[in-house]
């Protein structure tokens, strides 16, 4: 696929649901920043946001922090990232109670990345939950949730293949999961044969696009070659001369994304999580794009009329 297909269609925006995820700050100029987008972006009116979770709890303060204030600052309905790297089974298990004592009833439920990084081996814990499905699981055991899995359109770096990466999916829906999220992706048809290979497998929960807005590419292309996501040739050709050009890269970053999303749509798609690395322009101009119309703009309109 050399490109994205789609047609605009002026009904796009009512159809289409939208989540963003942020990540909780870890210095005082990262949360002015966390809350300057959570603010310009609230009144997209997400389905939820979620907030991500470290390694063995090392954001676990800021995590609880930050959803602190979306459950008491916002309408917002935020989901809590949760993993199971490096952390016994009694200290996960107390994590989520201090979430449920939030009033936290979303969750994003991951086995997490090897502490010591993306592309090491990963070693459980020993007396922890050895994989994202047992940790679906104590969630379920833990009250009735609404749970967000991992899924990957170019099967998990770690999985030998295909059928081994859906099998672990399959494991997680039957343990609870009511949503599968996938790693970011920029070929679509990527994703059409994964969802197609999720179905005949029996497996019948949303598996929603996680989109990714190229902020920099030569940051997004070095992540994903150390996460086995394709970057298409005509991909960085649309980037290609613009890294000392950030208006110019801001442009074709939000038309990038908006074409991969009207594509989608096209494919019958109608939920999107958009990971925004705490920055909202770029994901407010792809939705405003799409047809998603914030609040404050509906209000005005109405003013003016």
């Amino acid at each position: 696929m050399n490109q994205f297909r789609f047609s605009r269609r002026p009904d796009i925006g009512d159809k289409v649901k939208v989540s963003f995820e942020f990540f909780p700050p870890k210095t005082d100029e990262m949360e002015a920043r966390l809350w300057d987008t959570v603010t310009r972006l609230e009144p997209l009116k997400p389905k939820f946001v979620s907030v991500t979770y470290g390694a063995g709890g090392s954001t676990r303060e800021r995590t609880a922090r930050t959803i602190g204030r979306i459950l008491n600052e916002t309408s917002l309905t935020p989901a809590a990232h949760m993993t199971c790297v490096d952390a016994a089974r009694h200290q996960v298990d107390a994590v989520i109670q201090e979430f449920v004592d939030m009033g936290v009833k979303r969750f994003v439920a991951l086995r997490g990345d090897p502490a010591a990084g993306v592309g090491t081996a990963y070693r459980p814990h020993p007396d922890g939950y050895a994989n994202g499905a047992e940790l679906v699981g104590a969630l379920k055991d833990a009250g009735d949730f609404d749970i967000s899995v991992s899924a990957y359109p170019e099967k998990h770096p770690e999985s030998p293949d295909f059928a081994t990466d859906i099998d672990m999916l399959k494991r997680k829906v039957d343990n609870g999961a009511t949503r599968a999220i996938t790693q970011f992706f920029f070929d679509n048809d990527l994703y059409e044969r994964y969802v197609e290979r999720a179905r005949r497998a029996g497996i019948y929960i949303p598996i929603v696009p996680g989109i990714l807005p190229v902020h920099n590419f030569t940051q997004v292309a070095n992540f994903s070659a150390r996460c086995g996501a394709l970057v298409p040739a005509w991909l960085a050709e649309r980037f290609d001369g613009l890294q000392n050009d950030p208006q110019t890269h801001a442009l074709v970053a939000s038309a990038v994304a908006a074409e991969q999303v009207l594509d989608l749509v096209e494919r019958g798609v109608g939920d999107f999580h958009f990971y925004t690395m705490n920055r909202a322009d770029l994901v407010f101009a792809i939705c405003h794009m799409i047809g998603i119309r914030s609040h404050e703009a509906e209000v005005a309109g109405s003013a003016a009329a």
